[in-house]
């Protein structure tokens, strides 16, 4: 079993009880924590017209944990690129990264992240969107490359500067364009397992070097709820289920903290669709967290694990990924 890297993944949840102010202040507490844990990166995901989640203009966000922290790499899990055009985007992130250097991410998805009609809003057009997501990461390397500076057209800031791109994919289809482009591929296994295996083999068995990276590098997105005993984990890991039967429900309301027992709140349908949906979840003591960490990368042989972790209480969830944290220690010294 190969050692692998851990970072974060933050939706800037939306507690029940809480502002949007007190989760700007919670995500950027869980940065500076984990910066300190020497977790490699904190990425945010761009959602919209989700009364949870709050990291809608993420590139913002991105500006202000950035500004927060000093060491750990910030960047986008991802931003949906055909959600905008491939100008503006490069001109944000060379602006973060002209203002962070070196610190910088930029991980790209082609889903709306929300719902059909605010899909609309943002001006998408589904018909075209197969052939847009590929045309625009080319237009990002054009614009972030020294050659463009003769370009009617160039991103200032950005041209010339070295802002590393992640494809991201929760389907089989992005691993194969991360593998034609020879980009690292992130899977969101943290909402989607069904075909993270699959995905893995495409993209190692047709991956083609490039000028950023010239082997296969693998990130598995999971959801993680660690305690210091098993039973307090599983009680905290009701909010993480309790957002998930929100999904099913097509209901968009703030997380809510954990209850005593969810048969009360789940029909046994909906518990199946659920622990389907979370089967890659992560939830025990830090001896669970081990072996389920060891279990999980004997496996998929990962180069990197992002923890996703929906915890309504902040302390603990801030222990939940010093927990992982010591669990990953631990099995790089076995």
């Amino acid at each position: 079993m190969k050692n692998f890297e851990i970072s974060v993944l933050d939706l800037a949840p939306v507690k029940q009880g809480k502002s949007i102010h007190d989760t700007f202040q919670d995500s950027l507490s869980l940065a500076n924590h984990t910066e300190h844990l020497n977790y490699k990166r904190f990425w945010l995901a761009e959602h919209h017209n989700m009364e949870s989640i709050a990291s809608s203009a993420t590139s913002v966000l991105i500006g202000f944990i950035a500004n927060g922290t000093k060491t750990i790499r910030v960047g986008s899990g991802g931003i949906m690129l055909p959600n905008h055009s491939s100008l503006v985007i490069a001109e944000q992130f060379g602006t973060l990264e002209s203002l962070f250097p070196g610190r910088i991410d930029l991980g790209l998805g082609r889903a709306p992240g929300t719902d059909g009609l605010t899909a609309q809003a943002l001006g998408r057009n589904p018909a075209i969107i197969n052939q847009q997501f590929p045309r625009q990461i080319l237009e990002l390397q054009t614009y972030f490359s020294k050659e463009n500076a003769d370009a009617l057209v160039r991103a200032i800031p950005g041209e010339g500067l070295d802002i590393p791109l992640y494809m991201l994919g929760s389907s089989t289809d992005s691993a194969w364009l991360a593998a034609e482009l020879g980009l690292p591929y992130a899977f969101a296994g943290h909402f989607a397992p069904e075909q993270m295996e699959m995905a893995f083999k495409i993209y190692r068995e047709h991956f083609q070097p490039s000028q950023q990276l010239d082997q296969p590098y693998i990130m598995a997105c999971v959801n993680g709820v660690a305690a210091e005993t098993s039973e307090e984990a599983h009680k905290i890991s009701t909010t993480l289920f309790q957002a998930f039967i929100n999904i099913v429900r097509n209901d968009r309301k703030p997380f809510a903290p954990p209850v005593d027992d969810m048969d009360d709140i789940w029909s046994p349908m909906e518990k199946s669709m659920v622990l389907q949906k979370l089967r890659h979840t992560f939830i025990g003591d830090q001896a669970e967290i081990e072996e389920k960490m060891k279990d999980f990368q004997e496996k998929f042989n990962v180069d990197e694990l992002i923890i996703n972790s929906h915890i309504y209480d902040h302390q603990k969830r801030l222990r939940s990924y010093e927990i992982f944290r010591e669990a990953s220690n631990s099995l790089s010294k076995a």
